[in-house]
């Protein structure tokens, strides 16, 4: 969680100390899930050698947040993970997938209470099991787990609906590249689809 914490404090700080600057502002949370092509069971993986499961499926909560500036470009972070642990492999192992990330935005109107979101950018992916082995990180209120982490890049849209004045829906679909991510899952292409509510801070 000190990884979490340090990632909003950042998103925090940025979005405060440009606030001055900024047209506008938003924050959304959400929930969605995660689909992968290849293989839809756990196996040995051809390429790494290595025993990897499908990525996909639990419910994933979302929250982020945007600052946008000049000509409705600005910049969003988001943070989305598995709500409930996982069973990898069905073998009682514990896990959880975090995702990380932060985005360049554009945000084009289409209409009076319509306009969409349009993101990419670089981000992180911490998986975490979970146990008791000495080797673990422990942290008092979250357990003992070991992450794996890596690097990744992102793309992905969202039709913003405004229902009733600043507060909007979000129906969005993002796509992920995690880099190396196959020592743990059968592919490291990941489709996120969801929705969010979100309310905007500025004009809409």
């Amino acid at each position: 969680m000190r990884k979490l914490a340090f990632f909003v404090s950042v998103l925090a700080f940025f979005a405060l100390s440009n606030l001055a600057f900024a047209q506008q502002g938003d924050a959304a949370f959400g929930f969605g899930t995660l689909v992968s092509p290849g293989a839809s069971q756990c196996g040995y993986s051809g390429s790494s050698g290595a025993f990897a499961c499908p990525e996909k499926g639990g419910l994933y909560p979302t929250v982020g947040g945007d600052v946008i500036f000049h000509k409705r470009f600005g910049i969003a972070a988001d943070i989305t993970w598995r709500g409930s642990q996982g069973n990898y492999a069905g073998l009682g192992v514990p896990y959880r997938p975090i995702i990380f990330d932060v985005n360049g935005i554009y945000q084009p109107r289409l209409g009076k209470k319509v306009g969409l979101d349009l993101v990419g950018g670089i981000g992180f992916q911490d998986t975490r099991f979970y146990g008791y082995n000495t080797s673990f990180s422990c942290q008092e209120g979250f357990g003992c787990y070991t992450s794996n982490n890596h690097f990744l890049v992102d793309v992905g849209a969202g039709i913003r609906y405004y229902v009733w004045g600043h507060a909007f829906v979000r129906p969005e679909v993002r796509y992920y590249h995690v880099v190396n991510n196959t020592d743990v899952f059968t592919s490291g292409d990941i489709v996120r689809v969801g929705a969010s509510i979100g309310y905007t801070i500025g004009p809409d």
